[in-house]
């Protein structure tokens, strides 16, 4: 095993992101490797919402408009720093809500039905939020049997081909996830988008499992629209505010779900009864910002405009490289099987391995200091971040996980989920 934490040390010797480590809080003794779940808290995060408290403190209602960031501004500033994590205007990317409610912001606004176009796709392994929100809306409007879902032939992983051949003329809008949130593969965006355009369907994206973690071109791609979370790769705290982009080409429609903050600030506060459209991306917020929820994302992507997205990608895919190289090499024959896809296209940031002990496998791991998570029925969810794991984390850890199956420590646990798993 000594050859592997060589190569660890080797590599983070070399890892030009290394000294992003001191700026987040890690426990002693701990792999946290859960960072697609919920990112660990940056010194910077921590600060940028405490200097927004003291504006709070020390301005009272006028930190509306004054202090160093001003709220009343605030979904749209940090939308800007988002823009560039997505390839798109600062015009066109906004924080504001839950990633559930942007669903149904977004989706409501675009989706136009029209005779026997009327269907909305997705795909069987969705995240369960996004379904239930696009089955809301086919509801809403009298289409409970619209709802088309892409299969897949192994449970993990969706074929672009397969996808393709769906798209047919009763097709309205579709929605995917960028990466699949259990098995990390990640979708051919910019292909998905062409092939849909020709059939003319609007196209929209879930961006919560790729977003600071792998570059995006959204508006090159001419993406319709997309929605994301902002506390997993972007560690921007639990609950932390969502984001959303939708291409101009949108803005001149009415949105669907209105409120004060979606009318344009020149006007806003005349408080008149007719709305007046923001003619921005500034349209699609609803009631008043929750600011101390977002304040914490301007020191986090400020890590991110420091480090750049590129370099987060290579050195992901690096640590993922490494770990998949480990377990097939020092966990060979103990029925350990990797979802993940291999090829660096394809592979977001986390890797999925599956044995029929996964969940007592993740309680053993977190027992040793590894943080993962288990997914039903049997799968642990391993993500390294490029932030703040080393290469010499990743080998800890499938030493661990090495220690786990030699001793069938597993065994010791309830091998089922816990409430939050």
């Amino acid at each position: 095993m000594e050859k592997w934490l060589q190569e660890a040390k080797r590599k983070d010797g070399a890892d030009v992101l290394g000294h992003f480590r001191d700026e987040f809080y890690i426990g002693e003794g701990v792999y946290y490797m859960d960072g697609n779940s919920l990112g660990l808290m940056s010194k910077r995060a921590e600060q940028s919402l405490l200097e927004v408290m003291d504006d709070w403190k020390h301005h009272g209602i006028d930190g509306w408009v004054k202090g160093e960031r001003p709220w009343f501004y605030m979904s749209e500033a940090i939308g800007e720093k988002m823009a560039q994590l997505v390839g798109a205007g600062a015009h066109e990317v906004l924080a504001t809500n839950s990633t559930t409610n942007n669903i149904h912001q977004t989706v409501r606004t675009l989706y136009e039905p029209a005779g026997e176009r009327y269907r909305i796709m997705a795909d069987d392994l969705n995240f369960p939020s996004d379904i239930y929100a696009l089955q809301s809306v086919l509801d809403d409007h009298g289409y409970s049997d619209g709802m088309v879902k892409v299969s897949s032939e192994d449970g993990h992983l969706l074929d672009t081909e397969t996808i393709i051949s769906m798209m047919d003329e009763s097709i309205a809008l579709m929605l995917l996830p960028s990466v699949l949130y259990r098995s990390g593969q990640v979708l051919e965006m910019q292909k998905i988008t062409e092939a849909a355009h020709e059939k003319g369907i609007i196209v929209g994206f879930d961006l919560c499992h790729s977003i600071g973690a792998l570059q995006h071109q959204l508006k090159e791609w001419d993406v319709d629209f997309a929605v994301w979370c902002t506390y997993k790769h972007l560690s921007g705290g639990p609950g932390s505010v969502a984001g959303l982009y939708v291409h101009e080409r949108h803005h001149h429609k009415s949105v669907s779900l209105k409120g004060w903050f979606g009318n344009n600030k020149e006007t806003q506060f005349d408080m008149a009864h007719d709305f007046d459209q923001a003619a921005d991306i500034s349209q699609y917020q609803v009631g008043t910002p929750h600011i101390l929820s977002m304040a914490p994302l301007y020191g986090a992507l400020e890590i991110f405009g420091e480090a750049g997205i590129g370099n987060v990608r290579e050195k992901s895919l690096g640590l993922t490289d490494f770990m998949i190289a480990m377990i097939e090499d020092v966990l060979a024959g103990y029925d350990i099987d990797i979802v993940t896809p291999k090829a660096h296209e394809s592979r977001g940031g986390h890797i999925l391995i599956g044995h029929e002990k996964a969940a007592g496998i993740n309680q053993a791991l977190k027992s040793k200091g590894v943080i993962p998570d288990f997914r039903a029925p049997s799968y642990v969810r391993i993500a390294p971040v490029a932030l703040y794991n080393s290469f010499e984390d990743v080998y800890h850890a499938v030493m661990i996980l090495k220690e786990i199956m030699d001793d069938r420590l597993y065994d010791k646990f309830d091998n089922r989920r816990g409430v939050v798993a």
